[in-house]
């Protein structure tokens, strides 16, 4: 077994982390890192707990510690990071001196040889390790997963831009309020309401699903060469996110084919079968009225993104255009840094 400590442990992604972790068939649970005000305190007692399903009994007596690398146990291997942007920038390095650090942060991601990775997608990024690796002198290293709504759109792109070419995307979100944490959207501001602007959300899917879909020549990536508008938005659904998106082909096509790509698609993870993989990356739902948050948002265990309202675009020539939902705190979270984790222990640990 692989010993893990998640960081930033009492905040929502950080209890996704131990929900996901809980009876992991290859990963224990030994470590549980937060704030100062956290530290010391069993984590029953420091945490308020938000989701649904109950705590796990294995991690109600450990004693959190200091998001400090002194603090952290010897034995851990892997560092699950749900920290602040801010805090981040400065421990995340830290802790890779010595630990893996699979981390769900922003702060670290798009910088050079920092692979920022969805397995079904780029995995072949993880060659930046041994750059990174040199370069900074650490025993360590840091995989960064990408923005909640980055992962659904890039998931549900990846079959699309492997058979297809792609001139142009179009995407507008409706993204889930628990994308911002529990105390980050005031519920006067959300109920019977929708925030048009999520600060740097559309900038943030631009960049990374181009860098995600680009290509890596073992020194750098070279983005992929389509265009990509984003438009994001804050609407009053506890979790999933939904995204409406607008493609345009370079030729011809047939509605058919783009679905059974989309419907067939497999990669490494499914592959190598592993456990937080989903069997169906995408899965396509024909009804007219799905796919909704509520009814599909856990698919797959919360790893799959649903694709529904596959149709032509009868206002624009080689166009076609779908709704999708995938769960912002699980694939688009918490379950990606544990995906990259899988990866990173069967391929190079």
């Amino acid at each position: 077994m692989v010993k893990v400590g998640v960081l930033g442990a009492t905040g929502m992604v950080g209890q996704r982390f131990i929900q996901l972790l809980s009876n992991h068939p290859d990963f224990e649970l030994t470590t549980l890192a937060a704030s100062s005000r956290s530290a010391g305190k069993r984590y029953e007692d420091a945490t308020t707990w938000y989701l649904n399903d109950a705590m796990p009994e294995e991690v109600k007596d450990i004693v959190v510690c200091d998001t400090t690398p002194e603090a952290m146990s010897n034995d851990v291997d892997i560092v699950f990071s749900s920290l602040p942007t801010e805090f981040a920038a400065k421990v995340e390095k830290e802790f890779a001196k010595d630990y893996v650090v699979a981390s769900n942060a922003s702060a670290m991601r798009m910088k050079k040889n920092i692979p920022l990775v969805i397995p079904e997608v780029n995995p072949e990024y993880l060659d930046m390790i041994d750059a990174q690796q040199k370069e900074n002198n650490w025993d360590g290293f840091i995989v960064t997963n990408p923005n909640c709504s980055t992962i659904a759109l890039t998931l549900s792109l990846k079959p699309i831009a492997d058979n297809f070419d792609i001139k142009s995307i179009r995407v507008s979100t409706m993204q889930a309020i628990s994308g911002a944490g529990y105390n980050g959207v005031p519920s006067m501001a959300i109920v019977d309401n929708l925030v048009p602007y999520i600060g740097s959300e559309e900038e943030k899917m631009e960049s990374e699903t181009l860098h995600l879909l680009g290509n890596y020549d073992g020194e750098k990536v070279t983005d992929a060469n389509f265009k990509l508008s984003a438009s994001c938005h804050r609407v009053p659904v506890i979790d999933g996110h939904t995204e409406a998106v607008f493609i345009e082909l370079e030729d011809d096509f047939e509605l058919e084919d783009i679905k059974n790509k989309m419907a067939n698609f497999k990669a490494l993870p499914q592959e190598l079968n592993l456990f937080s993989a989903p069997e169906n990356p995408v899965i396509i739902k024909d009804e007219d009225y799905r796919p909704q948050p509520r009814m599909d948002r856990n698919a797959g265990n919360g790893m799959s993104v649903s694709v529904g309202r596959l149709r032509k675009d009868q206002a624009f020539d080689k166009s076609f255009k779908y709704v999708l939902v995938g769960h912002n705190t699980i694939r688009g979270a918490a379950g990606a840094s544990v995906l990259n984790a899988e990866l990173i222990n069967d391929k190079i640990l």
